[in-house]
């Protein structure tokens, strides 16, 4: 069996695949990582199970994930030794990790090297490697890299207007994000379209508590919004976005602020929670904003407008546009959010159905207007997918590790693992 990981900053998601892919065996997420309302849904086939615990922090998520798969309830599997191979995803792999690699020491390491890059997610994504070690040993590990996408994004969008002995000596450029979902929407949207790869230009947004805006051109990344770390380019759940950095010389040198309080006001309490002083989630803010709140109008105003400014801006890097397409929880499931990036747009061809934005997730993922020159799509990301297929590809031809016999020991050891 396939297990795959997905640390995020807040949340483990995982998937547990038949070593062919042709079947999920399990699949879950465990949310609000160190929040008192963290919560686990578990799915077997159509059977879930939802369940509300706090998670006090990754390595928790972890015991509670193999608490499910190892349950006798449920079947999935007998003991740990079923897992033959486990693909990870990490957010940053800087310019040394340009694909997917099997884990090493040299390669953990250099994740560590990282972390800088990424403080809210790359210790999370080790954390979830050195867990997999532990508790499947032997079983070899593959990561693959968000980073590793934009590695196609051309010099001279990719750098930052800063002396060029910086940006050689310490990596100072734009990586971009979420690199592993922009590869495999891309991909599905082009078999949407029944239209080569290589001959369309598209932007996907993958709009979640995490955003990122893709430029896609010929298959390949061209320019992206977040850049050198992870709370650039549009407004998210926490984090800033594009500011003007002058405002931390003034709040550190005038305001007197540590640049402690400074890095935690940029990363956790801006974006839609900053500005709506309620919620980073959007369901929460959108609620909020039609009930008449001003602050949680303001936040969604915001929000769209960078987005839609964002879509004009990679449609001229491009020459025109193809394809718009809409991705993640924002953007798989606010038909609002979608209709409101959207107005505007029709210079670019960019109309939308309303009809068939409004079912978007339970109809076609075509959701444009009959009249439109571009296509607008609603293509649900499979990271974990994408992360499968690399893991299965990079060990391919390894020896087989061998699967203890199920006995009593893989009973016990499944009891032990569950009452951690």
């Amino acid at each position: 069996m396939i297990l795959i990981i997905n640390c995020g900053s807040s949340s483990l998601k995982y998937q547990l695949y038949t070593p062919d892919l042709a079947h999920v065996a399990a699949s879950g997420m465990i949310a609000k990582i160190g929040e008192p309302e963290g919560y686990i849904d578990h799915f077997v086939g159509h059977r879930g199970e939802h369940h509300r615990c706090p998670v006090p922090d990754h390595r928790a998520a972890f015991a509670l994930m193999m608490e499910y798969l190892l349950s006798p309830e449920y079947h999935v599997i007998e003991c740990p030794g079923a897992i033959t191979a486990i693909g990870h995803r990490a957010v940053h792999g800087g310019s040394v990790f340009v694909e997917s690699v099997l884990v090493d020491d040299a390669v953990l390491q250099a994740l560590r090297d990282c972390a800088a890059f990424a403080p809210l997610h790359n210790p999370c994504n080790i954390i979830g490697i050195e867990e997999a070690q532990r508790l499947f040993p032997g079983a070899p590990n593959v990561v693959v890299f968000d980073t590793a996408f934009h590695q196609t994004v051309p010099e001279h969008a990719h750098l930052y207007a800063l002396p060029h002995s910086l940006s050689e000596d310490y990596g100072l450029r734009r990586y971009g994000f979420h690199g592993t979902s922009c590869r495999y929407v891309s991909q599905r949207a082009a078999e949407l379209l029944n239209r080569p790869l290589e001959k369309l230009s598209m932007v996907v947004c993958h709009l979640g508590n995490g955003v990122t805006l893709d430029a896609i051109k010929g298959g390949q990344s061209v320019d992206t919004s977040i850049g050198f770390g992870t709370f650039s380019g549009v407004p998210m759940g926490t984090r800033a976005g594009d500011f003007d950095p002058a405002i931390i010389f003034h709040l550190v040198n005038e305001r007197g602020m540590r640049l402690e309080e400074v890095e935690e006001i940029c990363y956790k309490k801006s974006g839609l929670l900053g500005l709506s002083g309620l919620s980073n989630d959007m369901r929460e803010v959108t609620d909020a904003a039609a009930a008449g709140n001003k602050r949680c109008q303001l936040a969604v105003d915001v929000f769209v407008y960078h987005i839609r400014k964002t879509i004009g801006a990679y449609a001229a890097v491009m020459g025109g546009l193809d394809a718009l397409v809409f991705t993640a929880g924002i953007g798989e499931n606010s038909a609002e959010i979608r209709a409101r990036v959207c107005e505007g747009l029709g210079f670019l061809g960019i109309e939308i159905d309303p009809r068939a934005n409004a079912v978007a997730g339970k109809g076609p993922p075509n959701i444009s207007a009959v009249t439109a020159r571009a296509a607008t799509l609603v293509v649900p990301t499979d990271e974990e997918r994408m992360i499968a297929l690399d893991t299965v590809a990079l060990t391919e031809g390894l020896p087989v590790r061998q699967v203890p016999p199920v006995a009593k020991v893989c009973h016990a050891e499944a009891h032990g693992l569950a009452a951690r």
